[in-house]
């Protein structure tokens, strides 16, 4: 072994393996051996159907195979195309678009927009704050460049959003920082499928715009990359003209994922769109994140935004896949109350959820249990404060089988 460490700074601390692709890995394996059957395999976030093959729209697929080489060779400008830029707003905000200047900048999935913001709204050694129950890749692009994750309790005990914790922490940070980033996962929150209701999001800006009166800039980050299997479209939007009531210091920012929505992991395509009170604000926002995108990736793949535009440009298509979409959530929705029924019936306690790709266990030493039910070939991904399940990866029968077998692995000491 060498006696060198030539990679500097982040070489030193990078676990030798992802942890979640590492379990997923030895479940493809134990696939491989004993057959899908024999299986649980609840560790992947994508949308996989009941014979656990991925899941891709054909409606979508058809827009794919008609492109011209030229749709997809071609460089895209750093920010996205207009006929892009234009159609992920709508995409996103569906009719609850909130009134202010909004620009949208192209990035690779959400996770781009979670860095470009990280980047450009705090500064070296800022903590950024989220939830206690969070994607653990926060952590990643937080420390990546400079930064970390402070949490706020995201439950009160009889299962709110704690809006006394949410608030003690952003005045708390806001005390020795100039500036705050906040991260908020919803609707479908992963890992939990929690969505803040209506009233949760007048507690939120009630708290943000009481912490903007000291002049501080503060960026509101809202990750709804999985907004669109949360259930009713419409329904699930309802909260973003709420948006537009808030200080003109603290700039809202939502990161839309093409991914789930129109299921195209693979082409890594999202965007970040602000919405900020004047015309200067909104256009600062494109400018800086438009740099930040150069300086890390450069530009976006096209392939998908010529996908996306194209799909808005005819009301048909959009119908079509709009459709067939919600077939596929109806699938999924009816997993999560498969596994809700379940776990009420055997007792097993899980944290509140409405609707989205995971389900989460509480419980102590999570890497102990998902250990456990490893052995009984069912695969979990464990968290710092309990397991997730994703339903988006299991059939409904397994769905209803797995919750007895938490339970019964919990109650091992």
């Amino acid at each position: 072994m060498s006696e060198y460490i030539l990679a500097r700074g982040n070489g030193r601390k990078i676990p030798q393996e992802d942890k979640i692709f590492g379990i997923s890995s030895r479940a493809k394996a134990a696939i491989a051996e004993k057959g899908a059957d024999q299986v649980i395999n609840a560790t992947i976030g994508a949308l996989l159907d009941d014979d656990g093959k991925l899941v891709v729209l054909e409606s979508v697929d058809r827009v794919f195979r008609q492109l011209k080489p030229v749709d997809y060779a071609e460089y895209a400008p750093i920010g996205g195309t207009k006929p892009f830029r234009d159609a992920v707003k709508e995409a996103a905000f569906g009719a609850h678009a909130p009134e202010g200047y909004m620009e949208a900048v192209a990035t690779p999935g959400g996770t781009g927009s979670l860095r470009n913001v990280i980047s450009n709204y705090s500064d070296a050694g800022d903590q950024i704050l989220t939830s206690d129950w969070h994607w653990a890749p926060y952590n990643t692009i937080a420390g990546e460049i400079g930064r970390s994750i402070a949490t706020f309790r995201l439950f009160t005990e009889d299962g709110r959003f704690d809006v006394g914790s949410f608030a003690e922490r952003t005045a708390e940070i806001l005390a020795k920082q100039e500036s705050l980033v906040v991260i908020l996962n919803t609707p479908a929150h992963n890992p939990t499928g929690y969505s803040l209701t209506l009233e949760d999001w007048d507690a939120v800006i009630d708290v943000l715009n009481q912490e903007a009166q000291a002049g501080k800039a503060i960026a509101l980050l809202i990750d709804a990359a999985y907004i669109d299997f949360a259930g009713d479209a419409d329904e699930y939007r309802e909260f973003m003209p709420k948006l537009s009531g808030l200080a003109e210091n603290v700039i809202s920012i939502v990161a839309y994922s093409l991914s789930k929505t129109f299921t195209l992991y693979g082409a890594r395509c999202g965007a970040m769109i602000c919405v900020a009170k004047t015309q200067e604000i909104a256009d600062e926002f494109k400018r800086v994140c438009e740099f930040s995108s150069r300086g890390s990736w450069s530009n976006t793949a096209k392939i998908a935004q010529v996908i996306l535009s194209r799909i808005y440009s005819d009301p048909e298509l959009l119908k079509i896949v709009d459709d067939e979409r919600k077939q596929y959530r109806d699938m999924l929705l009816a997993r999560g109350k498969a596994f809700g029924e379940a776990a009420r019936e055997c007792g097993l306690e899980i944290v509140p959820y409405d609707a989205g790709f995971f389900i989460s266990i509480p419980c102590e030493d999570p890497d102990k249990y998902s250990r456990i039910l490893e052995e009984q070939d069912a695969f979990l991904v464990p968290l710092a404060k309990g397991l997730r399940v994703s339903v988006a990866s299991i059939s409904e029968a397994k769905c209803r089988k797995l919750p007895r077998m938490i339970k019964a692995a919990l109650e091992q000491k």
